[in-house]
């Protein structure tokens, strides 16, 4: 069967400093149009960086979309220079003063494929040691420690609710009981 959908047009409708947000008319496997409205973002990535005692490091942020503080793993946006890997650990140097070693893929989650092209590309690696934390002109952030099985019950209770550390979280934890890494 058929799924695939053919773009007849496009429109940019908003194009903002991290988001664009294009109006599409599409030609559905029937042969019928729809209408769909994409947000192109530039993608993103998240490390699980753990010390020698299995700690995860956490940010807490305040995200102004939900007015709240929210725990996360180190993330940030892809620049266009460098790659996913690259950046990751320039988030995590940036956000934290860590310095990782080992890194390991965690493969990439689609944010929220209904309507959004974002692909966060999500890492493990081990803490070598700390620099100068390098958080950008309007980031603040407070550094945590937590055990990563106390993170997985996080995760379970919901208490980390960010869709990106609940994935990274969890195979990081599967990775490291498997014996993979």
């Amino acid at each position: 069967m058929n799924l695939e959908e053919k773009t007849l047009s496009s429109e940019v409708i908003y194009n903002g400093s991290v988001v664009k947000l294009n109006l599409v008319k599409a030609e559905l496997p029937n042969g019928k149009t729809a209408s769909r409205e994409v947000v192109n973002h530039p993608s993103g990535v998240t490390v699980a960086a753990l010390t020698n005692d299995n700690e995860l490091l956490f940010v807490r942020q305040y995200r102004y979309p939900f007015h709240e503080i929210v725990l996360e793993l180190p993330a940030g946006k892809l620049e266009k220079t460098g790659t996913p890997l690259e950046n990751a650990k320039r988030e995590l140097l940036e956000e934290t003063g860590a310095v990782g070693y080992n890194f390991i893929s965690l493969g990439k989650q689609m944010v929220s494929p209904g309507y959004c092209d974002e692909v966060v590309h999500m890492y493990m690696c081990r803490i070598d040691h700390f620099e100068q934390q390098q958080p950008d002109e309007d980031e603040f952030l407070e550094i945590l420690r937590i055990p990563l099985d106390k993170a997985v019950e996080m995760v379970l209770n919901n208490i980390i609710v960010d869709g990106k550390t609940q994935t990274a979280v969890l195979k990081a934890s599967m990775l490291l009981r498997s014996g993979a890494v």
